[in-house]
C-alpha cells in the first residue's frame, strides 16, 4: 500500500533512528522538560535514501506552497545542508543565517547574498517551539527580505508553535509531524498501541508532567 508523503517522512525518521520514542524512559531536553521523543534529523544526511526523499520533499512543499520563492535560507546550523540541497533541486539560489553575526570580517549574520524584496522560504529541521526559527526570520526581514514562510522536515505540532507563528504571520509547511509518526510507529510496532495517548498528551502541554502517568 502506497504510504503519503508524511508517512513516509515518518518512516524515514523512524527507520535511521533519527527519531526516538521512548515513553517510559523520557528524555530531558535541555529547558528541564521530559520529553518522550527525541529527534536528531542531521541523521537524514547520512542515509542515501531517505536524504533523497527528504530533499524530494522539501523541493515539493516550496513548489506547492511557494511558487514564486526567489531564494531559500537554512537555518544554522541544521537547515544549511537542506536548503543546498533543494535549492539545487529547485534551480534557486540559497544561503543562510547565522545565530549570531561574525565577530570578524564583515560581521555578517546573512550569508549569501540576499536582495531587498526578494521572496524567500526558509529551510529548518525541526519545529518544537519555533523560536529560533521566528529569529531567522526576524532577521531576514529587518534585512529587506520578503519571507514567504517556512520549510521543515518534522514538527512537533505544538500549540506554542502554532501561537507563535501566527503572531508573527508567519506559515509552516512540514513533511511530518507528531500525530502521523506516532501513528506510524504503532502500525510498525516501535511503540504500544496504548502509548499513543501519552505521547500526544505530551505535545499538548509540555511541561505538565501528567501524561507519564
Amino acid at each position: 500500500m502506497n504510504m503519503s508523503l508524511e508517512e513516509q517522512i515518518a518512516h524515514d525518521l523512524l527507520s535511521i533512528k533519527a527519531v526516538f520514542l521512548r515513553p517510559d524512559e523520557p528524555f530531558t531536553w535541555a529547558s528541564g522538560i521530559k520529553s518522550p521523543i527525541y529527534c536528531d534529523n542531521r541523521l537524514t544526511l547520512s542515509d542515501v535514501s531517505v536524504r533523497e526523499d527528504v530533499e524530494n520533499g522539501l523541493a515539493e512543499l516550496t513548489r506547492t506552497y511557494f511558487p514564486e520563492a526567489e531564494i531559500l535560507m537554512g537555518t544554522s546550523t541544521a537547515g544549511i545542508a537542506h536548503a543546498a540541497i533543494t535549492a539545487t533541486k529547485l534551480g534557486l539560489p540559497m544561503g543562510y543565517v547565522r545565530s549570531g553575526a561574525k565577530d570578524h570580517g564583515r560581521g555578517n549574520q546573512i550569508e549569501g547574498k540576499l536582495e531587498r524584496g526578494q521572496k524567500t522560504v526558509v529551510v529548518e529541521d525541526l519545529i518544537s517551539t519555533a523560536g529560533s526559527c521566528l529569529e531567522v526570520v526576524d532577521v531576514l526581514r529587518e534585512a529587506g527580505a520578503d519571507v514567504l514562510g517556512i520549510v521543515s522536515i518534522f514538527t512537533y505540532n505544538m500549540q506554542k508553535a502554532a501561537d507563535r507563528l501566527q503572531a508573527k504571520d508567519v506559515v509552516n509547511h512540514s513533511l511530518s509531524n507528531l500525530d502521523r509518526l506516532v501513528e506510524v510507529a504503532v502500525k510498525e510496532q516501535y511503540i504500544r498501541s496504548e502509548d499513543k495517548d501519552r505521547l500526544l498528551r505530551f505535545r499538548q502541554n509540555p511541561q505538565d508532567e501528567s501524561w507519564m502517568k
